[in-house]
């Protein structure tokens, strides 16, 4: 897709998004065999349920249909939230991943894998879980020291509440 269809479809559907009280967070269109996909990722702080899926949609496809935004050729329109294992790339990505275990790419090489603990305006508190019994560590990882994060997902881990009925 190009810049300025980008652009302008970001234009066009942001506003319509955000009345429906969700953050546009990726617009793309990609051809599959003889038609196009136009698909919109939407998000919030407390995540998107179906009704609210359903809902923004309907207000996307009626503003799709009545501008020339998408061309005259025939497409389907998808909308979705971001994926279990998203790339964290703006601020407020971190901060909704609190809690989550997340892999990042170090802007001076390597990786770390650790838990969010509290999102500030100049990093993260990190907590880096203990090798072979050891406990967990600490640390704190300022934005630029970020290359890249993605969300790791975690099959077997408990959480708070089955931990605190444990104790």
């Amino acid at each position: 897709m190009s810049t300025t269809q980008s652009e302008r479809l970001r234009e066009l559907l942001e506003p319509l998004v955000s009345s429906q009280g969700l953050d546009l967070e990726e617009i793309a269109v990609d051809s599959v065999g003889r038609k196009r996909v136009l698909r919109v990722v939407v998000d919030s702080d407390t995540g998107a349920d179906l009704d609210q899926i359903a809902d923004v949609s309907r207000a996307l496809s009626a503003k799709l249909d009545e501008t020339e935004a998408m061309g005259e050729g025939a497409y389907d329109l998808e909308v979705g939230t971001p994926g279990a294992e998203r790339l964290l790339t703006e601020h407020r990505h971190y901060a909704r991943a609190v809690d989550r275990l997340v892999k990042f790419q170090l802007a001076e090489g390597g990786e770390l894998v650790a838990r969010i603990l509290k999102v500030d305006d100049e990093g993260l508190d990190l907590e880096v879980p203990g090798v072979k019994g050891r406990r967990a560590t600490a640390r704190r990882l300022a934005f630029p020291d970020i290359d890249r994060a993605r969300v790791q997902v975690e099959f077997s881990r408990k959480d708070k509440n089955e931990k605190e009925e444990e104790a």
